[in-house]
């Protein structure tokens, strides 16, 4: 029994931002139908290479992109763009509990699959709406993307290295950073909603924005503008509000060290053997520290140039000052402690009996996540889910119309 079993999720959704929220309460044991495009499916199906592998080692047409995002759904093939197909949806929507979608604002009113439409038909019903500028203001009906969301909403203005360094520049992060985390709030505003349920009874209209989530997630660097009235820079792999906090190059590799605390500086210090660093006035205290970033970071850096990387690691760790090597994905999904914490874990899939991906960080102690379902192929399980509502002939006839489609 997951923490969320005996609910059921509609998910409208595609891309990432939407089935990355519903992959979540998927994990938490909710029972999720994802809603596709006959022959089509979700826009991230055909977003490769890379493609999954089957049992003989053939790229299939199953893209690692939408692999990420869809463990433990039900895929349904349905047109909703049919009357017969929103007759279907609204079916299921009777006996669901969430409905989530991202299609641009307004647009699903005109086949009574909006919010309003469909709490008409069950009023216990929470409906999330993930869109890029939200269901209101000036840009409400624009379509929003993450890169572009990450430009508007700060992210590159403070990621990326600093403009008088070479590769100096706006950038994005290296992930859709906007996508999951607005997929990560809705997963949040989605459970606060069931639980307000459960003392009004009814359910309620969830308007998540990515621009709005870009903007919350800026935080501290948000309150130090707010604070000072000074535009945050970019500051590349430094921090903005302590020093040492960066990455240093050594003879081998290069590593990271996040120096918290004074108390932290000194032990870093005594560590590598440069004890009256801390003793000069402009280091001994980190605000003196980021006062005086760039003469405090070329001693450490040009020191850390005499040894490898890992030397310094294993010396700095040794005094329990937070450091690390930058690993690669392959180096970061073979680490000790990754595997330990069950964060690769495989599972049957229809298209290969050893499919590996990655798990949950959720560990819940009584409820805890379970893997029941690898990422489903186009419409493998529309006979299985539309037979609880649909007669057999009924099936038959959206068949042969291709308002249906099972695999």
């Amino acid at each position: 029994m997951g923490a969320l079993t005996g609910f059921r999720v509609l998910d409208l959704s595609r891309i990432l931002a939407g089935p990355w929220c519903s992959q979540i309460l998927a994990d938490l044991g909710a029972e999720v139908i994802k809603i596709e495009k006959p022959d089509h499916g979700d826009d991230t199906r055909i977003w490769g290479p890379p493609w999954l592998k089957n049992n003989q080692q053939q790229d299939t047409h199953e893209s690692a992109y939408y692999l990420s995002a869809n463990r433990g759904k039900h895929s349904v093939a349905v047109d909703l763009s049919t009357p017969a197909g929103q007759q279907i949806i609204k079916k299921i929507a009777e006996t669901s509990d969430v409905v989530i979608e991202n299609y641009k604002a307004g647009s699903l009113k005109k086949y009574g699959l909006d919010y309003e439409s469909l709490s008409h038909i069950n009023p216990r019903l929470v409906y999330c709406s993930i869109t890029g500028f939200g269901q209101h203001g000036p840009r409400a009906h624009e379509p929003g993307y993450d890169f572009i969301i990450q430009g508007m909403g700060g992210m590159m203005s403070v990621t990326g290295e600093r403009d008088d360094l070479p590769g100096g520049g706006p950038q994005k992060a290296g992930l859709a950073f906007a996508d999951l985390t607005t997929g990560l709030y809705s997963a949040i505003a989605i459970q606060a909603a069931l639980l307000s349920r459960e003392k009004t009874g009814e359910g309620q209209h969830i308007d998540m924005a990515l621009l709005d989530t870009q903007v919350a997630s800026l935080s501290v660097l948000a309150m130090n503008y707010l604070a000072s009235g000074k535009v945050p820079g970019r500051f590349g792999n430094a921090h903005a509000n302590i020093v040492p906090y960066q990455v240093f190059k050594a003879q081998e590799g290069e590593f990271i060290i996040a120096c918290g605390n004074d108390q932290q500086f000194l032990a870093l210090c005594d560590a590598i053997g440069l004890p009256e660093v801390p003793k000069d006035p402009r280091f001994s205290r980190n605000s003196g520290r980021v006062m005086h970033r760039e003469e405090v970071t070329q001693i450490l850096q040009q020191h850390f140039y005499t040894q490898p990387a890992k030397t310094w690691v294993d010396l700095i760790h040794a005094v329990k000052v937070p450091v690390g090597m930058i690993n690669n994905l392959q180096q970061t999904l073979e680490e000790e402690q990754v595997l330990a914490r069950e964060m690769v874990i495989q599972m049957p899939h229809t298209l290969r009996e050893d499919y590996t991906s990655i798990g949950s960080p959720i560990k819940l102690s009584k409820t805890p996540v379970e893997y029941k379902k690898a990422p489903p192929c186009l419409g493998e399980d529309t006979d299985n889910i539309l037979s609880q509502f649909l007669s057999a002939e009924e099936m038959q006839a959206y068949k042969a119309k291709k308002i249906i489609q099972q695999r």
